[in-house]
């Protein structure tokens, strides 16, 4: 006789959150060491940014949710803010990517977006609006925060977590490893980024279905 066992409803939950995180996005097309695939998408300035225009520059690219537990922190600790006001001021350009689909969570036209912005300390170059999630799938991005580093060159050379830990406190998000600033001082700097891949963690991004 077979005998199936059931699972505690809280452990069920983590295993299902665990295997929609970790499963790899069909249409992702963002290798390390090779071209960032390219986009254009409007930002909630009014102006439209192709990625093919900011060649010459390192771009940072942030998946962005303003409703998402671990964004907050990361915003209301000021740990992102500060990364993003440290690097737009050596001329990286930080773009937050929004792929919130309209009515889930995250999503705001242009203007409510820069008011929630603002409250949140945003010092990013701009929130980039990619509603339909075209974006999104095809860099597979998975989870809010999701970050990926392009260089002068259009070539990925990170993508993955923010730092090493995923349920750190407010007063020790700032003594986690954190991959993205490793990765840009190592790349400002000439250096190979050592660490190119990293788990994302957060909230999964809400796409169109």
């Amino acid at each position: 006789m077979k005998r199936f066992f059931l699972l505690p409803t809280a452990t069920l939950l983590a295993v299902l959150l665990i295997a929609t995180i970790a499963a790899p996005h069909p249409d992702d097309d963002a290798e390390i060491g090779a071209p960032a695939p390219l986009f254009t998408l409007p930002g909630t300035d009014g102006q439209d940014y192709a990625l093919d225009d900011l060649k010459g520059s390192f771009v940072v690219l942030e998946w962005l949710n303003f409703g998402c537990p671990y964004v907050k922190r990361h915003y209301r600790t000021g740990n992102m803010p500060d990364l993003q006001k440290e690097y737009t001021d050596r001329d990286v350009v930080w773009l937050s990517v929004v792929s919130s689909a309209p009515g889930t969570q995250g999503y705001y036209e242009a203007d409510d977006m820069n008011v929630h912005n603002e409250r949140m300390g945003g010092l990013q170059t701009t929130i980039l609006l990619d509603p339909e999630g075209d974006v999104g799938r095809q860099y597979g991005a998975k989870t809010t925060p999701h970050m990926y580093i392009i260089d002068p060159d259009g070539t990925l050379i990170y993508k993955g977590g923010i730092d090493d830990r995923p349920r750190a406190s407010d007063d020790k998000t700032r003594d986690a490893k954190n991959y993205v600033r490793l990765a840009l001082e190592e790349a400002l700097s000439g250096k190979a980024v050592t660490t190119e891949t990293s788990r994302p963690y957060g909230c999964s991004v809400k796409y169109k279905r």
